[in-house]
């Protein structure tokens, strides 16, 4: 079982590291570390906490994700699906609330991983994933208007349409200057690119728009005239302040901020499965993220996760192991011990475009326009998840788009479980009781898919389409993979109804789990053990033997003979 549990920075270790695979993974991970600094520090601006702790969550969470991560290339930290839940968190409750929502759901990740849930996952429907993302990336893209444009705004609701509002009234305080260096930074990270790749955009605009604007004095608002000084070390751990009461208004926050970490991390690790030809560890990746997440808030950090974004651009520089990983959250602690004083220079515009940009990529609005023409069902869960993470609330939105799109799932699954009379077999059918003398006064009835809740309505209203009473009824369990509980209670009302109008039940071609489900459910002794078959020859035999009726003799099977003659092909 332990072996199970290995991070994936062991068995590379094991495996050996070549010199040339060091070098370019350290080469991978400073460049990755550059390009998480602005991510980190305006992540945390747009989070409602200070810039510093974007950077002390990429350092911490990096670390402890590289180390004992179960995918050599992922790369942790602070990203933008958190947004909108720790703006709410820390609105409300402060950063000890969030210090506490960050643990729980570090709490709940580490048994996600240790429960081995981590392929469960991947059952999270597409169209709800697409539809909560797409969201985040609507609210994200909004909240970067006012410092886009160097807005004066004194009150904002909190409401998204009345943000909209806010901003379209706060309009005639607009800052142009600010406008001219966010125009300025969204023109470096659009066409920087087509110079060259393998300096990143935001980290030039960064630097460009920060010289620019001190040797121009220009006046807009940068991260020192808006938090003050930035710490250049990793502050001392502490334990946040925590009760009870707090610990359940934080439950379903927390929960959120899990399954975010536990979609986009791995998520994350798929897509760069496919970029590096290996398989990644999901359990112990969510381990490694849950214990990301219960020491970060230690050190004033932020709920972290895998970055896909970051991790693309890891294995793009050529890491192939956590080593990279692990040099990118060394850089940026160098970075913050050598280089954390002209954090405070950053024009807040700056941070604003890139993070539209951030929001723009994170859309998904390819996918949403093509998933809008996709099945009713698929539609309608997407749209759901969307309207309310933009409207209502993220949380809500989460909760609301699992249980829908479960029930519409069991729907899906009803409709395709099958019942149906014997005057409805299949033509092709070798087993079509077409080609069987059925004895009168036996009904027989077919279960053709799962068997299980969902279906057990269905049971009850099908057998009712038989007007005469039998003498014998054959139910045909060919088919049927799966029994659950409410099937189990729908068989055992058919099998006291059947005994108080003294009609003989017999079961065919039952399989292995509802066969161990009867014999546990006390069924299978209710029903007699000679009146469950193998087969509808030895079922209809026996519903003969109970009419008093001769039986039939069995056919024979079909053995095709094997002709012995050995021919040559090609003189061999």
């Amino acid at each position: 079982m332990f072996s199970l549990f290995v991070p994936e920075s062991v068995r590379a270790v094991k495996e050996g590291i070549s010199k040339k695979t060091l070098i370019n993974d350290v080469m991978a991970g400073v460049i990755v570390g550059i390009v998480a600094l602005p991510l980190a520090i305006a992540f945390a601006i747009a989070s409602g906490v200070k810039p510093e702790q974007g950077i002390f969550t990429a350092v911490v969470a990096g670390f402890i994700i590289s180390c004992f991560g179960g995918s050599r290339v992922q790369i942790g930290g602070p990203t933008g699906a958190f947004i909108i839940v720790v703006f709410e968190i820390v609105a409300q409750y402060g950063y000890d609330g969030l210090a506490v929502a960050t643990m729980m759901a570090g709490a709940m990740l580490l048994i996600m991983g240790v429960s081995k849930l981590g392929g469960a996952i991947r059952f999270i429907p597409y169209p709800m994933t697409v539809g909560f993302t797409s969201g985040i990336a609507l609210i994200i893209f909004t909240t970067q208007i006012p410092d886009f444009f160097g807005l004066s705004l004194s009150n904002v609701p909190g409401s998204f349409l009345g943000k909209l509002g806010a901003y379209a009234g706060g309009m005639d305080t607009a800052n142009l200057q600010a406008l001219a260096v966010g125009a300025a930074t969204l023109a470096i990270l659009l066409f920087w690119p087509k110079v060259t790749r393998k300096v990143p955009g935001s980290v030039v605009a960064i630097i460009a728009t920060t010289i620019l604007t001190a040797l121009l004095g220009l006046d807009v608002e940068t991260i020192g005239s808006r938090f003050g000084s930035v710490p250049t070390c990793l502050p001392s751990p502490s334990i946040p302040k925590v009760n009870w009461e707090m610990i359940k208004q934080l439950s379903s926050p927390a929960f959120t901020i899990a399954m975010l970490a536990a979609i986009e991390s791995l998520l994350s690790a798929v897509v760069a499965d496919g970029m590096i030809g290996k398989r990644h560890n999901a359990n112990m990746e969510l381990v490694a993220q849950g214990l990301a997440n219960l020491v970060v808030p230690l050190f004033g950090g932020i709920p972290a996760t895998g970055a896909i974004a970051r991790t693309a651009t890891n294995v793009k520089s050529g890491g192939t192991t956590p080593v990279a990983g692990i040099i990118h959250a060394i850089t940026l602690l160098l970075i913050l011990l050598f280089f954390g004083k002209w954090a405070v220079l950053i024009p807040m515009a700056t941070l604003s475009a890139i993070l539209m940009i951030v929001a723009y990529h994170m859309s998904e609005w390819r996918f949403f326009v093509k998933l809008l023409k996709s099945q009713p069902a698929d539609v309608a869960v997407m749209l759901v998840t969307f309207g309310l993470t933009v409207f209502v609330d993220l949380t809500v939105a989460i909760e609301v788009g699992v249980v829908m799109a479960s029930l519409l799932f069991m729907n899906r699954m009803a409709n395709l479980t099958k019942i149906k009379r014997r005057t409805q077999d299949l033509e092709n059918d070798p087993h079509a009781l077409a080609s069987r003398k059925v004895p009168r006064r036996v009904e027989i009835f077919e279960i053709n898919g799962p068997f299980f809740f969902g279906a057990a309505n269905r049971f009850k209203d099908t057998l009712k389409v038989v007007r005469e009473k039998p003498k014998v009824l054959i139910l045909r369990c060919r088919h049927i993979l799966m029994i659950d509980a409410t099937a189990l209670h729908a068989l055992e009302e058919m099998v006291e109804e059947a005994q108080r109008e003294e009609t003989l039940l017999i079961l065919s071609g039952v399989h292995a789990q509802p066969l161990i489900c009867l014999e546990q459910s006390g069924l299978y002794y209710q029903i007699g053990e000679d009146n469950i078959y193998t087969n509808i020859d030895d079922a209809l035999n026996g519903a003969r033997r109970f009419l008093g009726i001769e039986e039939v003799p069995l056919p024979v099977p079909f053995v095709p003979t094997v002709s012995r003659e050995i021919k040559t092909v090609d003189g061999l």
